[in-house]
């Protein structure tokens, strides 16, 4: 009976710290020093654009999941997919330039430090002939 009560109590604690969690799209300009600086990014439906926020910093957690984002057709929403080799290291994130990464950052319950980034990753497929 205890058993059953533990797993219960488990499992809301982790449903309740999941639902705590935020996600939004961004448009990632900087990356450095175990920080991100982004604006956040949403779609006008009338423009057909995307429309930046303001400029926001946050730090990134010690064990932060850099990803590729893959679209599910089922459940139209962007979901993790294969990981982004040597993660913030990479060329994508040192060399942004001008432009900026898109990508869905996903921050911890109390929204202080970004656990997961699923960047967006655009261009054609290779055929195999």
């Amino acid at each position: 009976m205890l058993r059953k009560v533990v797993s219960a109590l488990f499992l809301v604690a982790l449903c309740v710290g999941i639902s705590f969690a935020e996600e939004f799209t961004a448009a990632i300009t900087k990356v450095g020093d175990g920080k991100i600086t982004f604006a956040k990014t949403k779609f006008d439906k009338e423009t057909k654009k995307f429309e930046k926020g303001d400029p926001q910093t946050l730090p990134v957690a010690d064990k932060v999941k850099v990803v590729k984002a893959k679209f599910n057709k089922e459940s139209k929403k962007f979901e993790a997919g294969d990981d982004v080799e040597d993660g913030l290291k990479n060329k994508m994130f040192s060399d942004i330039g001008e432009k900026s990464v898109g990508a869905t950052l996903v921050t911890d319950g109390d929204g202080k430090k970004i656990t997961e980034i699923r960047v967006f990753t655009f261009g054609k497929k290779k055929k195999d002939n």
